[in-house]
C-alpha cells in the first residue's frame, strides 16, 4: 500500500499536478469540513501553574476551549478530536491518581472529562501516558467521557476488560461517524467520517509494570494497513488518522516498532488527514522545513493534511478539507492545516468560563493537595544551569534514588557500588515554543511541599535498578552526551552548545556516584537513538569511581559492576547501553517521586533539612585553543535566573544583552577555555 501512494506523489510532482482542479460537473457540490484537534493536554485543564501558584495564559484547555469555539464558529461543518495523553502530567492529574491509589476509585468523573464533555468531542484516542496508573484507573476514567474512544493497535493478552479475549482489540479500533453537513448549495448531506487511532508500541516497555502479560501491541503502520481497507469497505468516505506518534523519518518509514510513524502513515492509501501528537512539537512549523515532501505553508505531509498542536493546550490543531462529490463518492479535492496558538507576545484568547467552572472544585482540591508540607531545603533548586553544569534539581533526585535502592538491596547485590541516573525534565522543554522558555524547575530554599516534589520529578515513573559494567556505563554516558553539539576549537564563529534538535533533555542522564568530563570538541559516539555512529569517538573522559581510598579507572573501571538506580522508562527501554530487561535487578512499587518525598522527609527529620547542593561530579573538558571562542547556550530569561546564574556559575557565563532568542530564551556565552571555579 505504501508504494502506490509514493509513486503517485512522485508522478504528481513531476507533472506539476496540484489535485485542486477538475472539469467534473460534480464540482458544483462541495463541502468544507474543519477538523479541530487537541493533544498532549497532560491534565493541564486550568490555565494555572501549580508549581508557581499563579495563572498562566500560555497553557490549559480553558484557553484552548476559547480557540475551539472561535474556529468552530467560522465554518458550518466542524468535528473535534483529542489525540491522548490526558490523564497524567500536571498536579491535577496527580491529585486524581493519588485519590485512586488511596481509595481504589477516582470518585467523581475525572476532571479532564468534566471539562471535555462541555466541548462536544467526536472521538478521543489513547495516548501512552493513559497507561501510567494501570488499566483499572484507565477504565474508570474513560467511563466518564461522553464521547467514544478508539485505538487500533493495542490487543488484549490476558485479564482484560469487557469480556475481551486474547487477540481482541482492547479498545474499539476505529469509528465511522455519519456526520450531517451543509454543502455549498446550502443542502444537508451526510459524510461518513472514519477515525482510527494508534499509540506507540513502546507502551509495553514504558509501562511494563502495568501492562506485562496483559496486552500486546501491533505496529502503527501494520494496524493501519489492516483496518483502513475495512473502514473503506464499511462505507467511510474519508479517514482521519489520529496517531499518538511523532513525525518520524522518510528514511525508514515502515519499521513495525516505530514510535514516531506519522510520516509512514501519510503514505498509507486511504488516509485523508492526520491529527497527530506525542512529541510535543508543532506542525506545520519551521521546525520541519527540511522534511521531505512536507509543505509547511499548506500544512501537508506527502500531500496529506497533517497537524500536531504542541502540548498542554498551547495550540489548537486545525485541518480544513474541501470535499467534492464525484460519481457518488466524496473525494478530498483540497486540504490544509495549521496550529493556532493561544499565546504569542501576550494572550490571544481569554479563558473559557464554562470549562473553568466545570473543574472549579478539582482545582481547589489540587491547590490543597500540592500544599501538603514535606520538609525543608537548605538551598535553592533551580534548573537554569542544568545543561551546562551539575545541578541541584537533578542532584536531589539522584540522592533520593541512591538512598531508596541502597535500602532495598538484596544480599546478592550488597557490596556493589550504587549509582544513580537522573536527568532534567524541565530544562527549556523542546525549545520550540515561547512557553518552553518558562519550563524550568524553580524550587526555593526553605519549606517544601508536594508541589515542589512534583516540580522536581515531573513524571509518575517507578523505581527500577539495573546491574551493568563500567564499560556499559561509559557508553550510557556517551549517548547522553549527544545533548551537546560538537564545538570547533579553531572557529571564532558563534557556536551553540545545546543540541535541541535531536536530543531531548530528559535523555541527558547524569550518572551520580562517579566523576567524569565531557569533551564537546569530539564528535558524538552515538546518535540520538544510541546507535553507534563513530566507534573511535570518546566524549567521556576521566571516568572514575572512588571506593574509600581507592580510585578505580581505566580497564579496572570497565570491568567493575555497578547498580544504577533509575526509572522504569530508562531501565526497560533498551535504548541506552546497560538498559533493557536483562539488566534489571530491582523493581520497586514506589514511584521515583515517592522516593523523593520520602528522602526529603527523612533528611529533614534527621538533619533538620535536606541539602540539595550539587556535588559537581561532571564537567566539560577545558578547551585548549588560541582562537577566541564564541560558545553560547540558552536558558530562562528572568531576574531570578540572572541572580541564580551569577551566584552559582562554575565557569564564566556572560549574558548576551545584544541578542534575542526567537522563543524568548536568554542567550549566554560560556567560557570553556579556562578552568571552572571551586564553588
Amino acid at each position: 500500500m505504501l508504494k502506490t501512494k509514493t509513486l503517485a506523489i512522485v508522478i504528481a510532482s513531476a507533472l506539476g499536478i496540484t489535485g485542486c482542479a477538475t472539469n467534473d460537473k460534480s464540482t458544483d457540490v462541495y463541502v468544507e469540513l474543519r477538523i479541530l484537534e487537541t493533544s498532549d493536554l497532560h491534565s493541564n485543564i486550568m490555565d494555572y501553574d501549580y508549581y508557581r501558584s499563579q495563572y498562566d495564559p500560555t497553557i490549559g484547555l480553558t484557553r484552548t476551549a476559547s480557540l475551539i469555539r472561535q474556529h468552530g464558529a467560522e465554518v458550518p461543518n466542524v468535528v473535534l478530536v483529542d489525540n491522548g495523553d490526558l490523564l497524567q502530567g500536571s498536579p491535577m492529574g496527580d491529585y486524581v491518581a493519588n485519590n485512586f491509589k488511596q481509595n481504589k476509585s477516582i470518585g467523581d468523573t475525572h476532571p479532564v472529562y468534566k471539562a471535555m464533555n462541555k466541548l462536544g468531542y467526536s472521538v478521543g484516542n489513547i495516548g501512552n501516558h493513559e497507561f501510567n496508573y494501570g488499566l483499572d484507573f484507565l477504565a474508570e476514567s474513560l467511563a466518564g467521557a461522553h464521547f467514544p474512544y478508539i485505538n487500533a493497535n493495542v490487543l488484549c493478552k490476558t485479564d482484560c476488560w469487557n469480556g475481551k479475549a486474547e487477540g481482541d482489540n482492547l479498545f474499539t479500533p476505529y469509528l465511522i461517524e455519519a456526520k450531517k453537513v451543509i454543502d455549498s448549495n446550502g443542502n444537508e448531506q451526510t459524510i461518513n467520517i472514519g477515525y482510527i487511532g494508534f499509540v506507540p508500541p513502546q507502551i509495553t516497555i514504558w509501562d511494563k509494570q502495568n501492562l506485562s502479560g496483559k496486552v500486546t501491541v501491533m505496529g502503527i503502520v501494520e494496524s493501519a494497513e489492516k483496518f483502513v481497507p475495512q473502514m473503506k469497505a464499511e462505507g467511510a468516505d474519508i479517514i482521519v488518522a489520529i496517531p499518538h506518534s511523532g513525525v518520524g523519518t522518510p528514511t525508514n518509514p515502515v519499521n513495525v516498532t516505530d514510535e514516531d510513524a506519522t510520516y509512514a502513515l501519510s503514505l498509507v492509501d486511504g488516509i485523508d488527514a492526520i491529527a497527530f501528537g506525542h512529541s510535543h512539537s508543532i506542525f506545520p512549523s519551521a521546525t520541519f522545513k527540511d522534511l521531505a515532501n512536507a509543505d509547511i505553508e499548506k500544512g501537508t505531509i506527502n500531500g496529506v493534511a497533517s497537524v500536531m498542536p504542541g502540548r498542554w493546550g498551547d495550540h489548537l490543531g486545525v485541518i480544513d478539507l474541501t470535499l467534492q462529490m464525484q460519481n457518488g463518492t466524496w473525494v478530498v479535492k483540497d486540504s490544509g492545516a495549521k496550529s493556532a496558538p493561544i499565546f504569542k507576545d501576550g494572550p490571544l484568547v481569554k479563558a473559557d468560563s464554562i470549562v473553568r467552572q466545570a473543574v472549579a472544585d478539582e482545582h481547589q482540591a489540587t491547590l490543597d493537595f500540592v500544599d501538603q508540607p514535606l520538609g525543608k531545603a537548605s538551598a535553592n533548586m533551580f534548573s537554569f544551569l542544568t545543561l551546562v553544569q551539575d545541578d541541584p534539581s537533578v542532584q536531589i533526585v539522584a540522592d533520593a534514588q541512591i538512598a531508596k535502592v541502597k535500602a532495598n538491596l538484596t544480599a546478592d547485590l550488597k557490596g556493589l557500588p550504587v549509582l544513580s541516573a537522573a536527568s532534567p525534565f524541565k530544562a527549556g522543554g523542546r525549545h520550540n515554543t515561547t512557553s518552553d522558555a518558562e519550563s524550568y524547575v524553580q524550587v526555593n530554599a526553605g519549606n517544601l511541599t508536594y508541589k515542589n516534589a512534583a516540580d522536581l520529578y515531573l513524571y509518575p515513573n517507578s523505581m527500577v535498578a539495573v546491574k551493568i559494567t563500567g564499560a556499559e556505563l561509559k557508553d550510557w554516558l556517551e549517548c547522553s552526551a549527544n545533548q551537546f553539539n560538537q564545538i570547533s576549537a579553531n572557529s571564532s564563529e558563534p557556536q551553540y552548545l545545546i543540541n535541541w534538535d535531536t536530543h531531548r533533555t530528559y535523555n541527558f542522564d547524569v550518572i551520580d556516584g562517579v566523576t567524569y568530563k565531557i569533551d564537546v570538541t569530539q564528535p558524538v559516539k552515538f546518535n540520538d537513538d544510541c546507535k553507534l555512529v563513530n566507534k573511535d569517538a570518546n566524549r567521556i573522559v576521566g571516568l572514575t569511581y572512588t571506593d574509600g581510598e581507592n580510585v578505580i579507572s581505566g580497564e579496572q573501571f570497565a570491568m567493575q559492576e555497578f547498580i544504577v538506580a533509575t526509572n522504569n522508562y530508562r531501565a526497560f527501554g533498551g535504548k541506552f547501553a546497560g538498559t533493557g530487561e536483562k539488566y534489571v535487578v530491582m523493581e520497586l512499587p514506589d514511584s521515583n517521586r515517592e522516593a523523593l518525598t520520602q528522602y526529603i522527609a527523612s533528611e529533614t527529620n534527621t538533619n533538620g533539612q535536606v541539602d540539595p547542593r550539587a556535588d559537581n561530579n561532571w564537567d566539560f573538558v577545558t578547551i585548549n585553543s588560541t582562537t577566541p571562542l564564541d560558545i553560547r547556550f540558552e536558558t530562562n530569561n528572568s531576574a531570578t535566573a540572572d541572580r541564580f546564574i551569577m551566584e552559582n556559575q562554575l565557569r564564566k557565563l556572560t549574558k548576551r544583552t545584544d541578542l534575542t532568542d526567537k522563543f524568548d530564551f536568554a542567550i549566554y556565552n560560556i567560557d570553556l577555555t579556562t578552568e571552572p571555579s571551586d564553588k
